[in-house]
């Protein structure tokens, strides 16, 4: 251990910790723009500069190890003073919209200007001019509000292995964006939206829809129904003050019938459908010889992904569509026959954790309904703000039930917001349809938990089927890059786009890190062991569905509105 002091508190850290972890190890606040804890650190904003007697010059607290005796001093006169001039010189290049900004009152620099007592910018003010990126249904970049803090480079380039985003140019400038000001739909970007997650300023945000919605709300001829994934609940605690998880589900349910949705269903319906199509979908490729291993198909980033970088293996992903499509499909076919309402009326919302949901709405594939499936897809955060504007507390509405026929789901479906969420699921019920035997234990811990890869065998009726589970781009690429090798004779893999899987979207509360993902990933198998059924094929409304709908897993009718296809985007990487 080290021995330091920090503003006169006694500290001991362990051998090379920086000085800022040590000041947040006593609870002392040190600002920062470009340092975040779940990335390498960059000290290039200078904004965490600090005053160690015996050195020359301040230190950047991010990057500045501890040594034995080291004295620290974080808010002397001329620190304060330094802290003020750099981020009035990042100001004086940085639009004034504050008030028309998507990240008003959420902004880093906003708050930290707030915090210095920046009241007026003491320098000539130049601001590039450059034009918005708007060329994706997912994304914004806008290249004038970014401080060149390069966290999203870091989490495309290091994280996602993505590498969409970039340095353009030198000096003044210097923008972040897409090689040769490619427009990011022009680029390698899968708009998984962990970009938008760390950027601390509106430079990157998803592409707000709000008005759209209350747009359809305020049309008498709409029936407006809305479904949300699992893992939106347990972060939308923490936009409505809430600890995380602790917003109770038919409280969530109350207050959106507040806000005004006719019908309020639940992705996990869905996330139990897909389980008993995958699970058929497995178990043929299994006993018929089928492309192995099969890869799932729920995550959109994903599917962006593979298209992407490995069209070769396409044909080893699962045909199933995503939840989120499956019931948009069906609530303007099978739920629209139920309550006898013509489907062209229906206006399909989906509440989502996923930017990159927005994008696959929007794809031609999804429209087996007859119409377009889903017609609106609005992220964690564009909720929170809807509820803002209502204002709606949900500490205060009463509980309301989910709307009949696709509203009822299981254990199963709600894990599909963590990673190996779905591999559980889905073993959960291979398993006892295999073997014909009821699970004594459904936790299957093995695919639990924030390893990057992990691995695992499962014995179904004395076949050995082996396992894979990985979240987060830059491990999918180590696991596919083994795959194409030959070099992995995997059965199942589930690849999840984002860090911690759907928990840590690129749609959710910033900011997320590594810690604020275990905590949601914990809310999400606390919700799980606490429901009656835990399995996808004991659904009630799943059952009735195949009763009174489909027939059954894998007939015609599923193919024809569960099932589709995706393509080679390799264009891209010319």
């Amino acid at each position: 251990m080290v021995n330091l002091t920090i503003d006169n508190i006694s500290v001991s850290v362990p051998s090379g910790s920086t000085i800022l972890q040590a000041a947040q190890a006593v609870g002392l606040k040190i600002p920062t723009l470009c340092y975040h804890p779940d990335q390498t650190v960059k000290a290039n904003c200078r904004v965490c500069l600090v005053e160690v007697e015996g050195a020359r010059g301040l230190q950047a607290a991010c990057s500045q190890t501890v040594v034995e005796g080291m004295v620290v001093r974080t808010s002397t006169p001329l620190v304060f003073k330094a802290r003020k001039a750099v981020v009035e010189l990042i100001l004086a290049r940085h639009p004034q919209d504050c008030l028309n900004c998507v990240r008003n009152g959420c902004c880093e620099l906003q708050d930290l200007a707030q915090e210095l007592g920046i009241r007026e910018i003491p320098y000539a003010r130049e601001i590039k001019g450059m034009p918005q990126d708007k060329s994706t249904p997912s994304l914004v970049l806008d290249p004038d509000k970014c401080i060149l803090c390069r966290r999203c480079l870091t989490v495309c380039q290091e994280v996602q292995t993505v590498n969409a985003l970039g340095l353009r140019a030198r000096g003044y400038q210097t923008s972040v964006g897409p090689a040769f000001y490619q427009q990011l739909n022009e680029s390698t970007c899968v708009m998984c939206g962990q970009c938008t997650q760390v950027c601390p300023t509106g430079a990157l945000a998803e592409r707000e829809e709000i008005d759209k919605l209350l747009d359809a709300l305020a049309d008498p001829s709409k029936i407006v129904v809305t479904q949300m994934a699992p893992a939106v609940r347990v972060a939308l605690a923490e936009e409505v003050g809430l600890p995380t998880g602790e917003l109770d589900m038919l409280t969530l349910v109350g207050g959106l019938r507040r806000l005004g949705f006719h019908r309020v269903f639940h992705t996990n319906f869905t996330a139990d459908l897909t389980i008993m199509e995958e699970g058929h979908e497995l178990l043929e490729r299994l006993n018929n010889g089928g492309t192995l291993p099969m890869l799932t198909s729920c995550s959109p980033g994903w599917i962006n992904f593979i298209e992407t970088f490995y069209p070769d293996l396409l044909d080893n992903l699962s045909t199933c569509k995503s939840p989120q499509q499956m019931f948009g499909a069906l609530v303007k076919t099978y739920w629209a026959q139920k309550a006898g309402v013509d489907p062209a009326q229906i206006y399909s919302v989906s509440i989502m954790p996923c930017t990159a949901k927005k994008y696959e709405a929007a794809r031609p594939e999804m429209q087996d309904s007859g119409y377009q499936d889903v017609d609106l897809v609005l992220t964690t955060r564009e909720i929170g703000k809807l509820f803002r504007m209502a204002g709606i507390d949900l500490k205060q509405v009463p509980p309301s039930e989910f709307d009949p026929w696709m509203g009822a789901y299981t254990g199963a479906g709600v894990i599909f917001g963590a990673t190996g969420g779905v591999m559980e699921a889905a073993l959960r019920t291979v398993y006892e349809v295999v073997t014909g035997n009821e699970l004594a234990n459904l936790d299957f811990t093995v695919c639990r938990g924030m390893t990057g890869i992990k691995e695992a065998e499962v014995d179904l009726a004395g076949t050995q089927v082996k396992v894979a589970i990985a979240h987060g781009l830059g491990n999918a690429r180590q696991l596919m890059e083994r795959i194409r090798a030959g070099e992995a004779d995997y059965h199942f893999v589930e690849i999840m786009a984002c860090p911690g899987g759907c928990i840590g979207g690129g749609g959710q509360p910033r900011q997320t890190d590594n810690a604020q993902r275990a905590i949601r990933i914990e809310a999400i198998y606390q919700e799980d062991v606490a429901l009656a059924l835990r399995k996808s094929h004991e659904n009630p409304e799943v059952k009735q569905l195949y009763t009174e709908f489909l027939g059954q897993p894998l007939g015609d009718k599923s193919h024809q509105l569960l099932h589709t296809h995706y393509q080679a985007k390799s264009k891209k990487l010319k």
